[in-house]
């Protein structure tokens, strides 16, 4: 390819909205263009490495046994409601009516669409195990679209579906799918670690995400990992233990008393306001799940993990609630006080869970509803919480320890670029997918989903590998290997070298482009570093020595040597591209 005739055109600032690395450079290097909110272009430099991300899932997921098949993109209501989901899957379901004013979603998932498919065909337990998979655009309508092709509304995905007949088949699935993800990511270039996590709408009751683990402003979600042994789980879903801590406050309260706290609207105020420890007192916090109100119960030096606290619940939605909410919630319960003072005690149409850490409190200082009021010497019998339902509501924290190993866990940022589902039969069974088993009973398949974010995994290759001046891609998924850049265009003996060896390079089977712009070699050089090709070889007055300039761009290394021995480097290192 020549630059001359190249479709892109490179920015030199980047985009106001632009919050990441990613979508700066992506945008800036030509690589996508902005539609609408959370909609993006994907110009030809862009879709050769999306092309190439795809090339390798689909090699080693059909080297793993997996079948491609596509779905549509476009789904029925009516199979959203055989599972369940059409009401519960939330506004990021963008719903929409045809001609005939039939109801009908843009899929944002497509568990529901291959169940059918299964039910429709896999009729025998002598067909299965199977697994089958698509790359296709998603769409999700996101709250908030962010970070470019980190967070879009449409996207491009894998996801794979197996079916089982035993739970036994699917954890042997899982397997399959954790080494061919493996194997996808290595060769895209990319460091990834395995993190337990929240299954969040697609459900189920085991699941990982892949997270390339980043310092970057892009990573989404904290991971706590432990370096003495294989633990890693993500912050909505990890688990700790808790080093010793003054739960009991026999010692500083000798009776069951409500006394005068005044102007005491926070916990640490609070604290100092009795000189006591904040794991003496009961938090309560207030949440609307579903439009609903939840009452959270937790030890005030710990932190509500919202996505726990929803599903503990069993929600879709869940958000802090407002001064408002919580002062017509107090009203409703016949009460008046304001944030800071809330509890448990005789309130009514409200969920109420508590986390762990509040098993093992007694005599502890807890909200009335009463402003600048508390109880204190209080235990869960003062409460009349006595049957109160405990889960792991807790936000995970550096230095508590491993719920594994018992040494300290740490905590980095990643992003997600796949995850792996064991869903059993939260689909098969309400939408009555079964197949025939050896004594001829009908049994609901036992399934498992497996996600890849293409576009996602393009995206966080840029935040792994880039500095200041640009993109520094992995050989795999580079647009083009290598640009040979003639200093001067009008010397003929630099333009005659340097196409011959651009042609030697597209004879060898190499991805090549040649900057034949008639630019100063400043421009050629920054717009080559900026997109990022892996290569670059530079045909300039050494020349007249035999001599030309080869710079990788992973490491930056500038070597001179002859135009013949860099056309080897770069032949042998496409060869070896896995």
């Amino acid at each position: 390819m020549k630059m001359s005739k190249l479709f892109v055109q490179t920015l030199r600032e980047f985009p106001s909205d632009a919050e990441v690395v990613s979508h700066k450079m992506l945008a800036r290097a030509g690589y996508i263009r902005k539609l609408t909110s959370g909609v993006y272009n994907f110009l030809p430099l862009m879709w050769r490495v999306l092309k190439k991300v795809e090339n390798i899932v689909r090699d080693e997921m059909d080297k793993a046994g997996a079948q491609e098949l596509l779905m549509p993109f476009v789904q029925p209501k009516e199979l959203w409601v055989e599972s369940g989901r059409w009401e519960a899957y939330g506004k990021e379901l963008m719903r929409l009516k045809d001609r005939h004013n039939r109801e009908m979603c843009l899929g944002p998932t497509h568990e529901e669409i291959i169940t059918s498919i299964a039910r429709d065909v896999l009729k025998s337990y002598k067909q299965l195990p199977t697994n089958l998979y698509q790359i296709q655009s998603k769409f999700r309508d996101e709250v908030r679209p962010r970070f470019g092709l980190l967070r879009g509304r449409e996207f491009i995905m894998k996801d794979a579906y197996s079916f089982a007949t035993s739970q036994e088949e699917l954890e042997a699935e899982y397997q399959n799918m954790w080494q061919a993800y493996t194997n996808i990511f290595n060769r895209c270039g990319l460091e990834t670690k395995a993190v337990q996590s929240d299954s969040g709408a697609i459900g189920g009751s085991v699941s990982h995400e892949f997270m390339i683990i980043t310092d970057t402003d892009a990573g989404e979600n904290d991971v706590f990992y432990c370096e003495d042994c294989d633990y890693a789980a993500n912050s909505n879903h990890a688990v700790s233990n808790l080093p010793e801590a003054l739960v009991d406050g026999g010692k500083y309260f000798n009776e069951c008393k409500i006394i005068d706290t005044p102007n005491t609207h926070s916990i640490d105020e609070l604290s100092a306001f009795l000189n006591i420890p904040s794991t003496l007192i009961l938090k309560s916090l207030v949440y609307i799940v579903d439009k609903n109100p939840v009452l959270a119960l937790i030890r005030a030096d710990k932190t509500v993990e919202e996505t726990k606290l929803m599903n503990a619940v069993g929600g879709m939605d869940i958000r802090i609630a407002t001064s408002a909410e919580i002062e017509e919630l107090m009203q409703n319960n016949g009460f008046n006080a304001v944030p800071g003072f809330i509890g448990p005690k005789g309130l009514k149409a409200v969920t109420v869970v508590a986390d762990n850490t509040v098993k093992d409190m007694k005599n502890f200082v807890v909200g009335i509803n009463e402003t600048d009021k508390h109880m204190v010497g209080a235990n869960l019998t003062d409460l009349g919480l006595d049957e109160i339902k405990y889960f792991d509501l807790r936000l995970v924290e550096e230095g508590e320890f491993c719920p594994e190993c018992g040494k300290p866990l740490k905590v980095t940022r990643g992003i997600e670029v796949g995850n792996i589902f064991q869903l059993g039969t939260k689909y098969s069974k309400p939408m009555n997918a079964v197949y025939l088993d050896a004594d001829g009973k009908a049994k609901p398949y036992i399934m498992g989903c497996y996600g890849i974010g293409i576009s996602r995994t393009a995206a966080a290759a840029v935040e792994a590998h880039h500095d200041d001046w640009g993109i520094k891609w992995p050989l795999s998924i580079a647009p083009y290997h290598v640009i040979v850049v003639p200093v001067s265009t009008k010397d003929e003996q630099q333009m005659s070298v340097a196409t011959k060896m651009y042609e030697e390079l597209l004879a060898s089977g190499v991805e090549a482009v040649i900057d034949d712009r008639d630019e100063r070699p400043g421009v050629k050089f920054k717009d080559a570093d900026l997109i990022g090709f892996p290569y670059r070889i530079t045909v300039g007055k050494t020349i007249t020595e035999g001599n030309v300039e080869f710079v990788t761009r992973a490491t930056g290394e500038k070597v001179a040597m002859k135009p013949e021995e860099a056309v080897k480097i770069v032949v042998d290192a496409v060869k070896n591209i896995k």
